[in-house]
């Protein structure tokens, strides 16, 4: 019982004493929204910058002075910087003999200097009394509340790549993208002031050659698009295929259909049949003299 009337008082803001003021060193992200959350905590924040003059971001009730000026009037001073701009400390040991710093820091990668970065904080100020705090605490957190934050987090965990989604998706759009642009080159080759200046053997490549290569990009287009859902009993809502589903009859059939006229066995007669092949010559011949001598 008495454990938890302890927390509760921790977390209870005293409002009978003026609280301390906090001093904050930077202006980016992070001490933007760690000054903004202090300040709705009964806190005066006075934030210490290289330039004084007053940005929009900075919160209303805060005050923005240079560094010198801003850690005279705290005794805790967050350092809200990155590492490698630590040095302009030096010049303030005198200031900031028997404060509180607060390094709030991480590295981009572990082992990245041989030392942590509040070790070389100390070693920069070693009058200053160093602590590590707020480091697990995102910016976002801090403006957006902890119930926000977390759903943050778990929305954005890292997943495995999936190679066969990664593989369709892209096979998916490059498929649309090339049956496409044939399309529009299919429909250019067709007005009449681009087909009068091509000769028959053009017009016939364009208009057969590419067209089933386009049929065939587009149909591959849409049956990716598919995948896995031909064969799901779900995709079939009423026992009726969707409309990309329906979209695919007649293309496929016009695919099955020339497949089959290009076999050996049926290509080599039609191509001879266009050339003016007769099965039966003589026949021919004899009907057109039967003809020829009733005209007479």
């Amino acid at each position: 019982m008495n454990k938890n009337s302890s927390n509760i008082m921790a977390l209870t803001p005293n409002t009978s004493n003026k609280r301390e003021t906090i001093c904050i060193f930077g202006t980016g992200d992070f001490g933007r929204a760690l000054g903004h959350k202090m300040i709705q905590s009964g806190y005066p924040v006075v934030f210490g910058s290289r330039s004084t003059q007053k940005s929009s971001l900075i919160p209303k009730d805060a005050e923005l002075l240079s560094h010198a000026e801003a850690a005279q009037k705290a005794a805790i001073i967050i350092i809200a910087i990155q590492r490698q701009h630590y040095n302009f400390l030096t010049s303030l040991a005198e200031i900031l003999h028997g404060k509180v710093l607060v390094d709030v820091s991480n590295n981009l990668k572990i082992n990245q200097y041989p030392e942590s970065n509040a070790e070389y904080l100390a070693q920069l100020v070693p009058g200053a009394k160093v602590v590590k705090a707020f480091n697990t605490v995102s910016a976002w957190a801090l403006q957006s509340g902890t119930l926000d934050a977390s759903r943050q987090a778990l929305n954005n965990k890292t997943e495995p790549l999936n190679n066969t989604y990664a593989w369709l998706s892209d096979s998916y759009l490059a498929l649309g993208i090339l049956g496409f642009f044939l399309f529009v080159l299919l429909g250019i080759t067709s007005l009449p002031s681009v087909s009068n200046n091509v000769n028959w053997r053009e017009f016939r490549f364009v208009q057969s050659k590419l067209g089933y290569l386009t049929l065939i990009l587009c149909t591959a287009h849409t049956l990716v698009y598919g995948g896995n859902r031909f064969l799901s009993p779900s995709s079939y809502r009423w026992y009726l295929p969707n409309a990309y589903m329906l979209s695919l009859i007649v293309p496929c059939i016009v695919l099955v259909v020339k497949f089959v006229l290009i076999l050996p066995c049926l290509d080599k007669p039609l191509t001879r049949i266009r050339q003016g092949w007769e099965r039966n010559p003589q026949y021919s011949e004899q009907s057109n003299y039967i003809i020829n001598k009733s005209a007479v």
